[in-house]
């Protein structure tokens, strides 16, 4: 049966009691996907993406864990490190992008540092593919065991055995750890005020 184009046009709502819907235009070009995984598409970063991380390079094969950390020493206490990508490539974890930006400006004599977005392409794989889990660890805070000690010898009906003294020093100590808390808390939210961010 060979129909011309006004009944091929009406055939649609003859069939189905109904209009045909137009075909909508697709969002994404799942075609230009790089279907072998070799092109670095993927792993392109923006300046301000995962900016807390950066990368050393150009660094003796010989170098361990221990020396990267070594040349990075001034950062330990605010969180800092170390992933290895390969022999002489890895990837340095800092608490915040502004310690990271610091570390970009220091110069070492065996190793070089660049941001991740200037990274190389294995290196920059490696962080996107890590990105869920490559947070610096934090040092456990300073502890007492006076909380855990009044506990335990209240449940056994015991009495301490600590002299005056030194139950007194350890209790001066939590004050002066409660002050510094106090005072670090008060000048955060004094320059977050006075940056305007709120």
């Amino acid at each position: 049966v060979c129909l011309n184009r006004v009944e091929s046009v009406s055939l649609p709502v003859c069939l189905y009691g109904r209009k045909k819907r137009p075909v909508q235009e697709a969002r994404f070009d799942y075609y230009s996907l790089d279907q072998d995984g070799e092109g670095d598409g993927d792993t392109e970063l923006r300046e301000d993406e995962l900016s807390n991380i950066i990368e050393i390079y150009d660094f003796p094969t010989e170098f361990k864990t221990e020396d990267l950390v070594k040349s990075f020493q001034a950062y330990q206490q605010r969180g800092f490190d170390i992933q290895f990508v390969d022999d002489t490539h890895a990837l340095a974890l800092f608490n915040s992008p502004i310690a990271a930006r610091e570390a970009l400006r220091t110069k070492h004599p065996l190793l070089k540092v660049r941001s991740l977005a200037k990274a190389s392409v294995t290196t920059r794989a490696k962080a996107r593919s890590c990105s869920d889990y490559l947070l610096p660890t934090k040092e456990r805070p300073q502890t007492s065991a006076v909380l855990a000690r009044r506990l335990v010898m209240g449940a056994l009906g015991v009495k301490s055995p600590q002299s005056k003294e030194h139950r007194e020093a350890e209790r001066k100590k939590l004050q002066d750890a409660r002050g510094t808390r106090r005072v670090s808390a008060s000048e955060r939210l004094r320059t977050i005020l006075s940056s305007g961010v709120l």
